[in-house]
């Protein structure tokens, strides 16, 4: 293997390394010997900070060479990290060095100005959640903003939308697979919540703080489960002049271009399921279409991606989504 295929590989450990060096760091700026000299730890640590993410953004750029914006960026992260999150005594000492804080502000306001000229030509460029999301990405950490996107995606399908049709752009058609799913996914729902009111019970003769916490977390998970159930209507496996897309709600998510699929069958064969080269779309059921593919097919996050050979799910009525599929392909 290559360096540069090794760094690919390595790359979604990579982003998230600075993170580990900046707890660490911030876990020995409790220790006595840095609390005797804040200053000298107060200095390592925008070191450490800055440093950690700069390497990490050289590592992860596909150029290697990242651009004005990207650096200002990482240091105006690392100036916030070290302003928000330092122990006690080296804040004061932050606070009582006027020239390091104002050196430390004219890098965040560097970095708001060039995030603000980047955000107006990307508004323009974009529309919709789209929109939104690339303007946002131009002040925090792209990986934040997409979290709280999707965040706030399944409390607004949990909480909000209860009728309606589901998310088909235009040009596509849509399969839907969630009748199946319908029974199960409601005795799971009446299960959490009689789970939920006994633990609330129990609990509350216990600790009235546990009791209270255990409710605030049990009814989070049951408003995300509302939510996830939900999706399996409002996002159905699609098909458009691109190719397949494979959707099991909130949980999958992955585009199938058309001339990577070799062939489609609905004759479903045990042991291809079970090879970890097969994506496993069917939720709760065992697949009634297998999707066979030319070339390999990236799926998962960086961290632990793996390549598909076979793409497997299950319609509620998948014979026309098979018949298009093949007339698409021209086979009989």
């Amino acid at each position: 293997m290559t360096f540069a295929a090794r760094l690919h590989h390595h790359r979604g450990a990579l982003r998230f390394a600075p993170f580990v060096v900046i707890g660490l760091a911030m876990l020995a700026e409790r220790l006595p010997l840095a609390q005797r000299h804040p200053v000298l730890a107060l200095a390592l640590l925008l070191w450490l900070a800055a440093d950690s993410l700069l390497l990490a953004c050289v590592a992860t750029t596909e150029s290697r060479r990242p651009g004005a914006g990207q650096i200002v960026a990482r240091l105006a992260g690392a100036c916030a990290i070290v302003t928000l999150a330092a122990p006690p005594p080296l804040q004061a000492v932050l606070r009582a060095t006027p020239v390091v804080l104002a050196a430390m502000g004219l890098v965040v306001l560097a970095h708001l100005a060039l995030a603000a000229s980047r955000a107006v030509r990307g508004w323009h460029d974009s529309q919709g959640v789209a929109r939104w999301e690339r303007v946002a990405g131009q002040f925090l950490p792209l990986p934040l903003v997409r979290f709280a996107r999707l965040e706030l995606t399944v409390l607004h399908m949990a909480l909000l939308r209860w009728g309606g049709p589901a998310d088909v752009p235009p040009g596509a058609r849509a399969f839907a697979y969630h009748r199946h799913l319908t029974p199960m996914a409601a005795t799971l729902l009446a299960l959490s919540a009689i789970e939920v009111a006994v633990y609330h019970v129990f609990l509350g003769h216990w600790s009235r703080w546990a009791a209270v916490a255990m409710f605030v977390l049990s009814d989070l998970g049951l408003v995300y489960l509302v939510g996830l159930v939900k999706s399996f209507r409002f996002r159905p496996i699609l098909l458009d002049s691109d190719g397949l897309r494979v959707r099991a709600g909130f949980l999958i998510d992955v585009a199938v271009p058309i001339d990577r699929i070799e062939r489609v069958t609905m004759a479903v064969d045990g042991a291809e399921i079970r090879d970890p080269a097969t994506l496993n779309a069917a939720l709760l059921a065992w697949p009634n279409v297998v999707v066979h593919l030319n070339a390999p097919l990236p799926h998962g996050p960086a961290w632990r991606r793996r390549m598909c050979l076979r793409v497997a799910f299950r319609l509620d009525d998948p014979e026309p989504l098979v018949r298009l599929l093949r007339w698409r392909l021209n086979q009989p």
